[in-house]
């Protein structure tokens, strides 16, 4: 039995230990370590009591309420001649004297958190642990420095809105270092239930990426009750809370949340859900990005088909709860799958969004998108719902003032343009393949007979003779008045005479309908053999301003009634109205901790008056962890510009991402957003 170490001080090397684990932009004045790599500790001797092969050390690390070997919860190990990085293990990596270097390594697989050290019964100090994305024997090893940047250390990053055939970015400030944040992050996995039932289990449990991931996508929002941090709501107002347009970062969400006793911060929708869920992700160490879908379907009776029932006046019956929402954001999250067959690592889709229940609470996920594009259903967790969000068939159906009904043709199909933001860029990079095989091909087919996507499989290409699209005129913005149209072809050998039902009305991005912005129809329109009609529509703002949610989005339907074989046929189309840009100077050098202004401009577009204007900015390592606001003393006028100077100091060398907010009466919240290189 060798002698003990006769410690006076120790030192935990924090700048030196964090920097090499990548977690230095959380502060270096803890010890924040991932799982599987060493990190170093010196200590100071009273005497040169260190004697190779002969002193002993013995060293427990603990973490959560109850800790215990059996749950990985403990370890207890001694000094080894070299670190063992297949499990927790410690060895001295200095020559003997009175200061010894001790090496510490956690196993790849220990719970991740709070931990106690503690030397020989009577040296303690804490550190926390994260998963470890750079570590090959960690399940979210990820083997590419571009994509750990990206996925991982990126504070901020790109969110896609709008509509398939004009995706809008936006910028999202993810800060998942600023001060406070990772706090935030691992009482989220201290408040969830789990916890409180069994915290022994629940502590053991993290050391499983799928369990932290899913125990995330139930607690981002608060439908259980379980002190989640966000309240969804998507109404036309948000008394109580603000509207899910003006966050434009994670920080003030989850700061709130754990300011105000885990009450859920008011109000989210999809993109922020996903938003948040990332932040927390990669403050774990988890690899993680937002991804889009355009027309994603919300199934709620499992059949794979969203029947919508329409009138001859063109009008939906909305009293079905299957939803087609324009877009829906979600996350994935980079993981091996042990507890599934081969072949299914790597991006897996987890909804944070509360929409359908999960074994008794609103979560969805962690699923291997692979198991999605191959309609492997079975396969954990919800692939039937993620399934139907990009896969369910959108069918129309014609009800006749007489109570016949008849089947309506229209070929808009759900799960387009699947989207995230490139690696390194701020371009759009389109996924849709890592979700589906391509349209009409073989293994398409496949999947959808092992998916038992009956609807999809007995779909016959109709061809009538009778076609119609919808057109828009070029630079639709918010403020103008402008035409779209319906054309009409008759492609048959015969006259035809039809009825044509052009409607526009405002819609949320969710898919709930809102009120008239114009309407047309016309009950006899005649059409020869191989003619063709255009029908204008005019919107004009006096009628549709009133009338749009912040999501911008004006929905346009053409239904054609055949008379002679009551065939009818339908276009649909949605218009997003362009906010005006914000222009962003950036004055100044801009280097670490050298105070910047940006000069913000925004043109007013509307043909009246804005009230109440002001400017906000936010960025990641730029407006010290919280938003900068600047009101306008006076309205702007039609025409007229907004400007204002917002001044800043940089704390942090880098590329980052200053947002920008506009918010005023009657425009609602305008983006914007500049990429600034910050010098040493």
């Amino acid at each position: 039995m060798g002698e003990p170490l006769d410690i006076s001080t120790w030192d935990l090397a924090c700048q030196f230990n964090n920097t090499d684990h990548h977690t230095e932009l959380n502060g270096t004045d803890r010890l924040i370590v991932r799982r599987g790599q060493t990190f170093t500790i010196n200590l100071y001797l009273n005497s040169d009591s260190y004697q190779p092969g002969y002193s002993q050390l013995h060293i427990t690390a603990e973490t959560g309420p109850q800790p215990e070997e059996q749950y990985g919860t403990r370890a207890v190990f001694g000094l080894s001649d070299e670190i063992n990085d297949t499990c927790w293990s410690a060895a001295f990596s200095s020559p003997p004297g009175d200061t010894v270097c001790l090496s510490v390594c956690a196993a790849p697989d220990a719970p991740i958190g709070r931990y106690i050290l503690t030397l020989d019964g009577r040296i303690q100090f804490d550190f926390i642990l994260l998963f470890n994305p750079w570590c090959p024997r960690d399940v979210v090893y990820m083997d590419s420095e571009e994509k750990l940047a990206e996925y991982v250390l990126a504070q901020d990053g790109i969110i896609f809105r709008g509509n398939a055939e004009y995706p809008v970015p936006i910028a999202w400030y993810f800060g998942q270092f600023e001060e406070g944040i990772l706090d935030a992050c691992l009482r989220i996995l201290d408040m969830n239930p789990k916890h409180s039932r069994n915290p022994g289990k629940d502590c053991s449990g993290r050391r499983n990426v799928i369990y932290v991931t899913r125990v995330l996508s139930a607690m981002i929002n608060s439908n259980d009750r379980d002190y989640g941090v966000l309240e969804g709501c998507w109404k036309d107002t948000f008394d109580g809370g603000v509207s899910p347009m003006s966050w434009r970062g994670s920080v003030q969400i989850l700061r709130t949340w754990s300011s105000t006793s885990c009450l859920p911060v008011r109000f989210g929708q999809c993109w922020v859900f996903a938003a948040v869920a990332c932040t927390v992700s990669r403050a774990l160490g988890i690899p993680c990005r937002v991804v889009t879908n355009f027309y994603s379907a919300h199934d709620t009776n499992s059949n794979l088909v969203i029947e919508r029932y329409l009138n001859e006046k063109g009008e939906i019956d909305s009293s079905t709860r299957d939803m087609i929402w324009n877009y829906h954001c979600w996350v994935e999250s980079w993981m091996t799958r042990p507890d599934l067959p081969p072949g299914f690592d790597g991006w897996q889709a987890s909804d944070p969004t509360p929409q359908e229940k999960s074994e008794g609470v609103f979560c969805c996920g962690p699923v291997p998108v692979r198991a999605i594009k191959e309609g492997e259903l079975t396969f954990k967790y919800d692939a039937p719902f993620v399934f139907a969000e990009v896969n369910a068939d959108l069918v129309h159906i014609l009800k006749y003032n007489d109570g016949s009904t008849r089947k309506i043709v229209n070929d808009q199909k759900v799960g387009q343009k699947i989207s995230t933001k490139s690696v390194g860029r701020d371009e759009r990079e389109d996924i849709t393949h890592l979700y589906k095989y391509p349209e009409g091909s073989a293994e398409e087919r496949q999947v959808f007979e092992k998916a038992n996507h009956q609807n999809k499989l007995h779909q016959q290409q109709a061809n009538p003779g009778l076609q119609i699209t919808i057109k828009l005129s070029t630079g639709i913005r918010k403020g103008c008045d402008f035409d779209v149209f319906a054309i009409v072809t008759n492609k048959t050998e015969e006259d035809k005479k039809c009825r044509l039902v052009f409607a526009s009305r405002a819609v949320s991005y969710n898919g709930v309908i809102g009120r008239e912005c114009g309407f047309k129809d016309l009950l006899n329109v005649e059409l020869a053999p191989g003619g063709g009609e255009k029908v204008p529509l005019k919107l004009n703002y006096s009628k549709y301003c009133t009338n749009l949610t912040e999501d911008n989005l004006i929905r346009l339907g053409a239904l054609l009634i055949d008379y002679s074989t009551k065939e009818a046929m339908m276009a649909m189309r949605d218009i997003v109205l362009d906010d005006p840009e914000i222009k962003i100077r950036i004055l100044g050098e801009p280097k670490e901790k050298r105070k910047l202004a940006a000069e913000l401009t925004l043109q007013n577009p509307l043909p009246e008056t804005l009230q109440g204007c002001c400017f906000t900015i936010e960025g990641a390592n730029l407006t010290g962890g919280s938003s900068i606001t600047e009101k306008l003393e006076s309205p702007v006028e039609p025409g007229q510009e907004a400007k204002v100077k917002i001044y800043f100091t940089p704390t942090q060398s880098g590329l980052r991402k200053l947002v920008v907010d506009f918010d005023s009466d009657k425009l609602g919240h305008v983006r914007g957003y500049k990429n600034v290189i910050i010098g040493k």
